[in-house]
């Protein structure tokens, strides 16, 4: 080969872009719809990829879209660059920006955790099966509220899609097995009815609280949080209720969501929360990239991958430091906190745990099928069910 044709391929060879096989960069990039600050979701999201960044040396950099337009030209001044190994979002609303831009830059690779994004080789799309876990929180919620001859539980969900149906299915699922277990343990048949409301945003803490106070007047025994940051509202409207009657454990009970949200409020009225590892998953996303083993594809994830579950103590232990941080709970309440949390979960019956552990085997065996709904109509049908067994 001549001087010029050697000039020529090394000339070639630097036009070609980067593809997914080539060396690394060491830096990562998170996409946040929404910022930081919920305590759940996102702060979650965050939460696994700054121990990714930590555990494997690499630089983290994190954009913020202030609304949903800025998603998509967010993701391609990242892309253009060049520069990261790896293109981290959170959430099903920043699906259809990610599908774009995967098509647009095919030599970067991408991470939605929460969001559906099927057939692009260069994006890992995390889904949950959270109807599993939104099971194992109506079930708890129904047999407490039979336990108390409360009629109602309360579910909030964030904006009207897809997977906020699947939770409600689920939940609903769970409310229907534990007043089926609440009868076989008892003998004393009782009538739950589920009152939900999807406030349209995941961000305004007011339309949680006012949300959840209409529940509570209606005499909810317990509110779930499928909202994000909408439940510091909720917590706040159940505290209140409590203040205002003079108690400081029992129902009506808040269910957290996604994080171990147990120790807000000192600990105070947070029965349990629908844990959703997104911190996991997003470290698994990272060491993917660094090993050199990252695929393309959806990897749907649940109770039997441990990536879902309900809270427990060791979870509390390690998110009370989580809140620590994010200075929603003081450095010097550590203890009391744990204290007052079991003193919480006191006020429900052994047996009734022990069925709750019940249930999640059921659904990992596939002994149990839990309720699913992808879309308004398949929701809404399972509403109707609901409404027909009523009395």
């Amino acid at each position: 080969m001549n001087a010029f044709r050697r000039s020529l391929v090394v000339l070639l060879l630097l036009l070609i872009p980067a593809v997914s096989g080539s060396a690394l960069t060491n830096r990562i990039a998170v996409l946040l719809d929404g910022g930081r600050g919920d305590l759940s979701f996102n702060d979650m999201g965050y939460k696994g990829a700054s121990e990714a960044a930590d555990r494997f040396g690499l630089e983290l950099v994190t954009v913020q879209s202030v609304s949903a337009s800025d998603n998509l030209p967010n993701l391609r001044n990242l892309a253009r660059t060049g520069e990261f190994d790896l293109i981290i979002s959170f959430g099903s609303l920043l699906a259809d920006a990610i599908s774009q831009a995967a098509d647009e830059y095919p030599d970067q690779r991408f991470v939605t955790v929460g969001g559906y994004v099927p057939d692009r080789p260069n994006v890992m799309a995390i889904v949950f099966r959270d109807n599993e876990v939104s099971a194992l929180i109506g079930a708890l919620a129904a047999m407490t509220a039979s336990h108390y001859g409360i009629s109602h539980v309360g579910i909030v969900l964030g904006m009207t899609m897809p997977v906020l149906h699947n939770f409600e299915a689920g939940y609903r699922f769970g409310v229907a097995w534990g007043q089926t277990r609440f009868l076989e343990a008892t003998g004393t048949r009782s009538d739950v009815e589920v009152l939900y409301t999807y406030a349209g945003t995941f961000r305004d803490i007011a339309i949680g609280k006012a949300a959840a106070e209409a529940m509570l007047a209606m005499g909810a025994g317990s509110v779930f949080n499928v909202a994000g940051a909408l439940g510091l509202g909720i917590h706040e409207a159940i505290t209140e209720h409590h203040e205002s009657v003079g108690t400081s454990t029992g129902p009506p009970y808040y269910f957290g969501v996604d994080a171990n949200q147990d120790y807000l409020g000192g600990g105070h009225y947070g029965l349990a929360s629908a844990m959703k590892r997104i911190d996991r998953a997003t470290l698994l996303a990272v060491e993917g990239v660094v090993n050199g083993t990252f695929e393309g594809g959806i990897r749907s994830l649940g109770l039997a991958e441990s990536a879902l579950g309900i809270s427990g103590l060791d979870d509390l232990v390690e998110f009370i430091g989580f809140g620590m941080s994010a200075g929603a709970i003081s450095e010097d309440s550590f203890y009391e906190t744990l204290s007052n949390w079991a003193g919480n979960r006191a006020t429900v019956p052994a047996w009734i745990w022990e069925a709750i552990v019940e249930l999640e085997a059921g659904i990992v065996e596939e002994t149990i099928v839990v309720s699913t709904a992808q879309s308004l109509d398949e929701i809404e049908a399972l509403r109707v069910q609901d409404d027909s067994a009523s009395p």
